[in-house]
């Protein structure tokens, strides 16, 4: 399609057109059912079926370790922030958080409401412009569970690697880069992801974790509160968000087309090499925002001499097509976000734009 525009939205993001053209095709009448996906009962056998085969497929794409089990949930990442304290904060632990960004500081608000909690690692004095050292990483016996942000979305920070927590439970908000890299589920007890960056449309948040620590929920909390509740009824207590379920599912046979895990890494590092090459390479024009060991593959922060020139970098780059490269409010500059779903020839042509603003502008 000619007139796709370059979608580098931070979220919700760019779908791959393979997946929107399939669901198109089928959006009216489902398998011969003569039914949309979004009509059918969460209680019938051919919704339950698409449900099921989402988590089984999410599963085998993470190497199908044993003991682990998929929720599919709502309320965003926003609600895990808290349903994972109430949960498994209990009276007489403590939680550990690393403190890397805007994301996780939302993370450990939510968390101090609700019990005792310490911070490991924190990159806020350097303005969290890297992610913090958690080499030397020293955890209290009464830890429940040591929670992290692989990645920050507004900062542009990514972990390049995970710490070894020993028998605490290993926590990731994974919302901005799930699934564009393997990495080792049996290292972490839990990691939840809204889907809405990686893994589909907005509305449904993923869960996957350790089938004891989905058990056995302190009972005085309200039942959607409840990870056993969920977990007992395989994510259809109530009505799910179905649609965007079964468009995480079709999202999950894309990433398979594309090589799995090992496929989908390879191009992200080439879509990322080429955009934070081009932007070390221009003299100082566009200078990026994190330290290179820190850089995500999955958002790339960078600024301009001044914030006059950003906003002219915006408006011609909006005319152009490109959407999505303001950055966030809260620290303004500009940010390319190159999910998994955007395409190489996308950063291609935003390179190229950015060449020309700089023989144009510098």
């Amino acid at each position: 399609m000619s007139n796709r525009a370059f979608n580098f939205n931070a979220g919700p993001a760019a779908l791959p057109l393979e997946v929107l053209e399939r669901a198109q095709a089928e959006f009216v009448d489902f398998h011969g059912t003569g039914m949309s996906i979004m009509e059918m009962s969460h209680r019938g056998a051919v919704y339950e079926a698409v449900h099921n085969e989402a988590s089984s497929r999410l599963l085998k794409l993470l190497g199908n370790p044993s003991g682990y089990m998929v929720l599919f949930l709502q309320g965003g990442a926003s609600t895990q922030f808290a349903m994972l304290p109430m949960n498994l904060l209990t009276e007489g632990k403590t939680a550990g958080y690393v403190k890397s960004g805007s994301w996780a500081n939302k993370a450990i608000k939510e968390a101090k409401l609700i019990g005792d909690t310490f911070i490991a690692g924190s990159s806020e004095a350097d303005k969290y412009m890297r992610m913090p050292d958690l080499s030397s990483l020293s955890l209290p016996e009464h830890t429940a569970y040591l929670h992290l942000t692989s990645n920050e979305t507004i900062e542009g920070t990514q972990f390049r690697e995970f710490p070894d927590t020993g028998n605490v439970p290993l926590i990731a908000d994974m919302s901005s880069d799930i699934l564009c890299r393997p990495f080792d589920l049996t290292q972490f007890g839990m990691v939840y992801a809204g889907a809405q960056k990686n893994l589909g449309p907005s509305g449904v948040t993923v869960v996957i974790a350790r089938e004891e620590l989905l058990q056995n929920s302190p009972k005085h909390l309200p039942t959607m509160f409840r990870y056993d509740t969920h977990a007992d009824n395989n994510s259809l207590y109530n009505t799910p968000p179905s649609f965007s379920i079964y468009m995480v599912n079709e999202v999950l046979k894309w990433i398979e087309e594309q090589g799995a895990l090992t496929g989908v890494e390879q191009k992200n590092r080439e879509k990322a090499d080429l955009l934070y090459r081009f932007i070390d390479e221009s003299n100082g024009f566009f200078r990026g925002c994190t330290q290179p060991d820190s850089r995500s593959t999955m958002n790339v922060t960078f600024r301009l001499a001044s914030e006059e020139l950003e906003k002219l970098f915006i408006k011609e780059s909006e005319k152009e097509g490109f959407i999505g490269l303001k950055g966030h409010r809260s620290v303004g500059g500009l940010r390319a976000s190159i999910y998994n779903a955007v395409p190489y020839a996308a950063v291609k042509a935003l390179v190229d734009f950015m060449g020309q603003f700089q023989k144009t502008h510098g």
